[in-house]
């Protein structure tokens, strides 16, 4: 990088963050004096006891501070770096990484605060600055999305990383609200069956806030995935997002939630230390939770089938990973139970509510490792597996070997460090077993899921091993298209034939020669042309140019 390169990227760097500080202290201070502005109105209002605007100085001092001075600094700023941007300045990494930051924050802050306005009345309660807040940070928001998707000026890196964010914040606050909706309903029916409980005169407020949650998350999702287009983005920020949360956080949503309602109801059934309100206490958010996590993981995991065959692989690997902490968690804490039936009887009061709860992990875990690993059926590795998906399978046996291996030595040293404290005299008041069966349960089962991963990693090797005078498959394809075509079909048709990873770069132009829009008939000829160019060809990356015309050219590159 030059010194001239350099230098203007660290003066983007600075105006832009100046932009973002002058931009957030301005909302601040506008969201502050429009917050007075509604509660001078309401004062007009019969039997309103709210304060006046005038009461509180060094507030309304703040908020003229912001709005008078940062309001004119960030107004001037954004249009000299406006006017620049129809040049070579759209493709600055740091306008892109601005307008993708602000149009998040002010994505998150506005919704926040109005449904938290909108939840307040439920509760009878008026939140005008929540209200102001909202207002504004809506119309920041507005202003930055108008920017993004601007023609000439909007940027043209990260223009993902904003509708990405803002769907997956969407489906969090929905997600949440549907819990805290339905799980109120179950308590009410769980209420219903005990009259000893009082479900109170307003029982219909906790749902009601639920739902209100619910439908003004449900919106930010529907709009940034639907609206914003995000259902149809692949690869990159997408998919981690879709695996990440879409997959991984409802599962593990799902995971919970079964595992303490199945554990309830094993109370119910074998153990009645408690009573029955204590017992069924937790039963209704957990069972809603485990209800709309379900959901979610199940919608996700329908998309992420249509995706390429990393990310089904990344999505069938996070599933299987989370289930088989569940199941080894519920083998962990069993043995710990049966343990405890050696001991003492009085410091093993508790093995029965101990066994349920490490029953219930394994119940809800086990079969879905099951199913989703699938430790029976054959499986065939060939040159295919040498891509995105089969990376990724080697490095999550990998990953679960040395996690699990971790944990095994420090249980292992906590054990050590339990019989030495018996041997010296240190632990009169309990036996070694009762000191060292928490440990033992979790070093058992930690070591049995690092054993047989560390097997399978080794029947994989032994699989994928290259037999003399045969080269290895291809790792990554680096796809270089014309302007105007379609490189779905090839990307799929590379993905099918040698499982590599795809990166697709776009040219510029059409330049001489490049049928722009050539029809799909034309598009699946190539895509074809491209699966059979690849043949035979080995690399760890390999570069794929289409063009002009019918051309194609495959070279593949060195480390």
């Amino acid at each position: 990088m030059s010194a001239t390169t350099g230098l203007s990227t660290v003066r983007r760097v600075i105006v832009f963050v100046l932009l973002f500080a002058f931009v957030t202290l301005a909302a601040a201070g506008l969201s502050g004096l429009l917050g007075r502005l509604f509660e001078g109105l309401l004062e007009v209002l019969p039997g309103d006891t709210g304060r006046l605007a005038g009461s509180d100085v060094s507030g309304l001092a703040q908020s003229l501070a912001f709005t008078l001075i940062a309001g004119p600094f960030a107004a001037v700023l954004w249009w000299l770096l406006w006017r620049r941007m129809a040049g070579g300045e759209r493709s600055a990494l740091a306008w892109g990484l601005y307008v993708a930051a602000m149009s998040t924050v002010a994505c998150i802050t506005s919704t926040t605060a109005m449904l938290g306005a909108a939840a307040a009345l439920v509760t009878d309660d008026r939140q005008q600055r929540d209200l102001a807040t909202g207002l504004v940070w809506a119309a920041v928001w507005v202003w930055h999305r108008w920017m993004s998707g601007h023609r000439d000026k909007g940027p043209l890196r990260l223009r993902s990383v904003a509708p990405v964010l803002g769907s997956v914040f969407g489906l969090v606050l929905g997600a949440g609200g549907a819990i805290t909706a339905i799980g109120s309903v179950f308590d009410l029916a769980v209420t219903s069956l005990l009259p000893v409980l009082d479900a109170g005169a307003f029982w219909w407020r906790q749902p009601a806030v639920g739902l209100v949650w619910c439908v003004g998350g449900a919106s930010v999702w529907w709009w940034h995935f639907y609206r914003e287009r995000v259902s149809t983005m692949r690869g990159g920020f997408a998919d981690v997002a879709l695996v990440s949360v879409g997959i991984g956080a409802a599962l593990v949503t799902t995971l919970v939630g079964a595992g303490v309602t199945l554990y309830v109801l094993l109370r119910l059934g074998f153990d009645r230390s408690g009573s029955p309100g204590g017992i069924l206490d937790p039963l209704g958010p957990y069972l809603a939770a485990a209800l709309v996590g379900a959901l979610v993981w199940r919608y996700h995991g329908r998309l992420a089938a249509r995706r390429s065959a990393a990310t089904r692989g990344a999505a069938t690997l996070v599933t299987s990973g989370l289930a088989l902490a569940s199941a080894a968690t519920g083998v962990g804490v069993v043995l710990n139970s049966l343990l405890a039936v050696l001991t003492d009887p009085l410091v093993g009061s508790d093995t029965r509510t101990l066994l349920l709860g490490g029953l219930s992990a394994l119940i809800v875990g086990g079969p879905l490792w099951w199913a989703a690993w699938r430790p029976l059926a054959p499986r065939v590795l060939d040159r295919t597996s040498r891509g995105g998906a089969g990376n990724g399978r080697r490095v999550y046996l990998v990953l679960v070997f040395g996690l699990s291996t971790v944990v095994a030595l420090v249980t292992l040293l906590v054990i050590g460090f339990r019989l030495f404290e018996f041997g010296l005299g240190g632990t009169a008041d309990r036996s070694v077993l009762e000191g060292v069966r928490a440990p033992l349960g979790l070093l058992v089962a930690t070591g049995l899921v690092a054993g047989y991963h560390f097997a399978v990693w080794r029947r994989d090797r032994s699989l994928l091993t290259v037999p003399e005078g045969r080269q290895p498959g291809i790792g990554r394809v680096i796809l270089v298209t014309t302007a105007g075509t379609d490189p779905e079909p090839l990307r799929r048709a590379i993905d099918e034939s040698t499982g590599a990873a795809v990166t697709v770069w776009r040219r510029a132009g059409t330049g001489a020669g490049t049928e722009a829009g050539q029809g799909a008939g034309a598009e699946a000829v190539q895509a074809t042309a491209v699966a059979a160019a690849l043949a035979g060809v080995t690399g760890k990356r390999v570069l794929v140019v289409t063009g002009p015309g019918s051309r194609i050219d495959v070279i593949p590159l060195g480390d």
